[in-house]
């Protein structure tokens, strides 16, 4: 097995992710190639996007969502990703096991005394008003209490939301999904086995994140071990095997390059949640081990970070002067140039959308170190 080591991995993940440069592409390609955003903050896929391709346009994002080209639903790690519409069907067949499990099997919803049964045949009437029009949750609710007779419990709604077949509908506001969500049905279309769908999200997360381990498949994804390790099994040939530092297995996909250790990473302004903070078991790939703990809240809460060399060296928040970046650990005089520019270039990007973004989440810079903070912009 040929060998890679962890600063070849760090630029194979930046190569992918389209982090190396920003690449003329649209947002439908763009978002198959880096495979899945993270999407519960509706600002985010507009700026991981805007962190990848080269000049672009917020209204290209709000014209895939409003088309379906891209889709926002529960899918990975059973939260919300925005990925390309023909990606979609696969990876919800990949996933719908572990969103039902974690809708039906949920102590909330056992207490409501309803059979999963029940529940499937009330989500199959909830899935139909959803097929015309985007509907709310204050529409759906007097649905079920109708078929119910009284009052759903929140266990039910919840179990509802994970499995019902529904896409995020459009709502408006700066990033196109407001704080109330709206839902659409899915288009009805043959149903993806479970394996064929597993397959084609661990060859998909390969394409984006790989070279990786089955341990990193299964962090992106919640799924289990062993469902993963008979995917990678049955996709046989089509993927290689390569030795990474300390002889640990690594899986990619055939035809692939990992890049040389020395190519130039420029720096970047991560969103909230960026996928690629969230792709692998050992995230030293990309998050220092000492800085994981500030950029990745106990709650789960993920901060907007900043890359230096390919790697999180800080952490960034947009505030009435500028865009204010807290470093982690020394970062040169040339690099924060390189930094300002970026931040320039994201200030001007937010002023027609929402200047103060993610606003709050102030509450964590009252945690950080102060030492060294800049306002840039």
């Amino acid at each position: 097995m040929a060998e890679v080591t962890e600063r070849r991995l760090n630029r194979a993940t930046l190569d992918r992710q389209l982090l190396l440069r920003r690449e003329r592409v649209d947002v439908v390609e763009a978002t198959r190639r880096i495979g899945a955003i993270q999407a519960q903050e509706p600002a985010s896929p507009y700026l991981a996007l805007w962190n990848r391709i080269d000049g672009f346009d917020p209204t290209w994002l709000d014209d895939a969502f409003a088309t379906g080209a891209v889709l926002k639903g529960s899918l990975m790690r059973l939260t919300l990703h925005a990925v390309a519409a023909t990606d979609h069907p696969p990876f919800r067949a990949a996933m719908l096991p572990l969103l039902r499990a974690a809708g039906l099997n949920d102590r909330r919803f056992r207490d409501t005394g309803l059979s999963p049964e029940r529940a499937d045949e009330l989500i199959e009437e909830l899935a139909a008003a959803g097929v015309d029009e985007p509907v709310t949750r204050e529409r759906l609710e007097p649905l079920l209490e109708a078929a119910l007779g009284e009052p759903p419990a929140p266990g039910l709604w919840r179990a509802v939301r994970f499995v019902a077949p529904f896409s995020h509908a459009v709502t408006g506001g700066p990033w196109s999904f407001g704080r109330t969500p709206a839902f659409s049905t899915l288009p009805t279309s043959p149903a993806a086995a479970v394996g064929e769908g597993l397959r084609h999200l661990v060859r998909r997360y390969l394409t984006a994140f790989g070279p990786a381990t089955v341990a990193d498949i299964c962090q992106f994804t919640l799924q289990p071990r062993p469902p993963v390790r008979a995917a990678v099994s049955e996709l046989g040939d089509e993927l290689i095997r390569l030795a990474g530092d300390e002889g640990v297995e690594l899986l990619d996909v055939e035809g692939l390059a990992v890049p040389d250790a020395d190519v130039p990473a420029p720096p970047r302004l991560l969103p909230m949640w960026d996928s690629t903070l969230f792709a692998y078991a050992d995230r030293r790939r990309i998050i220092p081990e000492a800085h994981r703990s500030v950029v990745i809240r106990r709650n789960g809460d993920s901060l907007a970070t900043v890359l230096v060399d390919g790697q999180v060296r800080g952490v960034w928040r947009a505030v009435e002067t500028g865009i204010e970046v807290t470093p982690l650990m020394s970062i040169d005089d040339d690099t924060w140039d390189g930094i300002e520019a970026e931040a320039e270039a994201l200030r001007s990007f937010l002023a027609d959308r929402e200047p103060l973004v993610y606003p709050r989440f102030d509450r964590w810079w009252a945690q950080l170190p102060d030492e060294g903070r800049r306002i840039l912009g």
